[in-house]
């Protein structure tokens, strides 16, 4: 008999199943995209419809297997990775109250409370969690407390979303450090609960075990073989965070790998030792990573495929990306001097970006043009994932020799040069460039016994298409470039500041 595993990534905008072999190749995979549910009334809100998203994830299972022409009884293992910060309240039956996903932001007046209830508490909170109260899932559950009195007082139990599918699958509750540790109240050294910081934010105990990727959870309920037609003997296997998981599907499970992700938003990350300590700045966040006795430092470039997008869709007069960078390919370096502001570089502690503009533009069309507009986003999601590769160095002292570049812009062959060239990295595109589902894959193995370690399924299951250098003198010139953007960044945000203009984005509370 053959064996497979299956893999449950639950993201921002979709749930797909994808089921790989034990040497990490994809066979098939199903996905659907899903909608967060805004509550009427309640701002910035943006609800996880737990009823609805099983059925589509069991849907998902279902096709799966039988576009990868198997028989359940192949699949060994199961786990799932997911969008972090979303999480599952649960009552003392175990049953779903209440959710939401990884981008509501309802809770601002809640961040505002407790800023002002201790001026400290959240840099005593960040130095243990690497958090800050504006993705933690401690606002949103004293917003519940506060406005939804009657479900907080049933609320026995929360996890996050990757955890809450395997919960559907095998009917046990856990979380692991990967994904937990994005909610706060999580202290990165010691890999479990702070449950302290829940206390003095004013929440009761509503903590699960904590277990780690890669560890046996239980194996599928007969609840759920019924539904999804999985085996009863198949393993369910903790999984991770999506960006976590996702950087150790590309094989960066050693301390010093650095990974820059191309996606909606780019995050860059740096493996660090779990206990280094944190800057007082709160400039940038800090995960558990899911490799054991290990972290990543995190910088979060905003927007970056979104605004792709719409350039693509408004600007692009119909062309495609690939189109779009045969133009780009013809312009100089810095882009005849146009300076897009959109993203900043990450400030966690206050986390607000300017009003989106083009600075810089002229009258010149054979300059100034939709193949200059272009390339200019492209060098400065680069540029801004280099001032965050920059802090992370400063913060934590780990210096990457090379980049991993991953997800849609790592598609892209001269957004992959000019991240080789701002960056003066060598970066390396692997063959597998959505790397989340094998990531999960990678877990799976390690649950069922193939793998020893997230470092030996990577080494069997990673491979590098492309390597692009850094050409110096482009390196030198792009420091230039990367200087004069930031003076410009800084007087847009005074705009910003004084009311003048509305920011692209502010966090909760800001």
């Amino acid at each position: 008999m053959n064996h497979y595993f299956c893999a449950i990534d639950a993201g921002t905008g979709s749930i797909r199943a994808v089921i790989f072999d034990t040497h990490g190749h994809q066979c098939s995979v199903a996905q659907y995209e899903w909608t967060h549910i805004a509550e009427i009334g309640v701002e910035g809100s943006m609800g996880f419809d737990f009823s609805q998203g099983w059925l589509l994830a069991k849907r998902c299972i279902q096709e799966a297997i039988a576009k990868a022409g198997i028989s359940a009884k192949e699949i060994v293992a199961v786990s799932a990775s997911s969008m972090r910060e979303g999480i599952v309240v649960y009552d003392k039956d175990k049953k779903e109250l209440w959710g939401v996903a990884n981008v509501d932001s309802r809770a601002s007046c809640e961040v505002a409370y407790l800023k002002h209830q201790s001026p400290t508490m959240e840099l005593e909170f960040y130095k243990n969690s690497g958090q800050t109260f504006a993705l933690s899932c401690a606002p949103r559950l004293l917003w519940l407390k506060n406005n939804r009195p009657s479900l907080y007082e049933k609320a026995t139990y929360f996890t996050m979303i990757s955890d809450w599918i395997l919960f559907k699958l095998s009917g046990e509750l856990a979380s692991e450090p990967s994904n937990a540790g994005t909610a706060g109240a999580f202290n990165l050294k010691n890999r479990d609960w702070e449950k302290s910081q829940f206390e003095r934010c004013g929440l009761k105990d509503m903590f699960v075990p904590v277990l780690e990727s890669g560890d046996v959870l239980g194996k599928i309920s007969a609840q759920a073989s019924q539904e999804t037609g999985l085996s009863l003997d198949t393993l369910v296997v903790m999984g991770g965070g999506d960006v976590q998981i996702g950087s150790a599907g590309l094989g960066a499970s050693k301390l010093g790998d650095a990974v820059v992700l191309g996606g909606s938003f780019w995050q860059q990350v740096v493996n660090i030792p779990s206990d280094r300590t944190l800057c007082e700045e709160m400039l940038l966040r800090v995960n558990p990573h899911v490799v054991r006795g290990m972290s990543q430092a995190e910088g979060i470039t905003f927007f970056t495929g979104l605004v792709m997008r719409w350039f693509r869709d408004t600007l692009g007069g119909g062309r495609s990306y690939e189109e779009l960078e045969k133009m780009a390919a013809s312009i100089p370096v810095g882009s005849h001097g146009i300076l897009p502001i959109f993203s900043d570089s990450m400030n966690y502690g206050e986390w607000i970006h300017a009003s989106p503009s083009f600075i810089g533009l002229g009258l010149d069309s054979s300059k100034y043009n939709i193949g200059s507009l272009f390339r200019s986003l492209e060098e400065n999601a680069c540029i801004v994932s280099a001032i965050n590769l920059d802090n992370i160095k400063a913060f934590s002292g780990v210096s990457p020799t090379s980049l991993t570049f991953a997800s849609g812009a790592s598609n892209g062959a001269v957004w992959s040069q000019i991240l080789a060239d701002v960056t003066g990295l060598e970066v390396n595109v692997p063959v597998v460039k959505e790397a989340t589902a094998l990531g999960v894959a990678m877990a799976c193995g390690i649950g069922a016994g193939v793998y020893s370690s997230f470092d030996e399924a990577g080494q069997n299951s990673v491979k590098i298409e492309k390597t692009y250098t850094p050409d110096s003198a482009n390196f030198q010139a792009y420091q230039e470039v990367k200087e004069k953007w930031r003076k410009v960044y800084a007087k847009q945000m005074e705009l910003v500041r004084d009311g003048t203009l509305e920011p692209m984005w502010k966090a909760p509370g800001v």
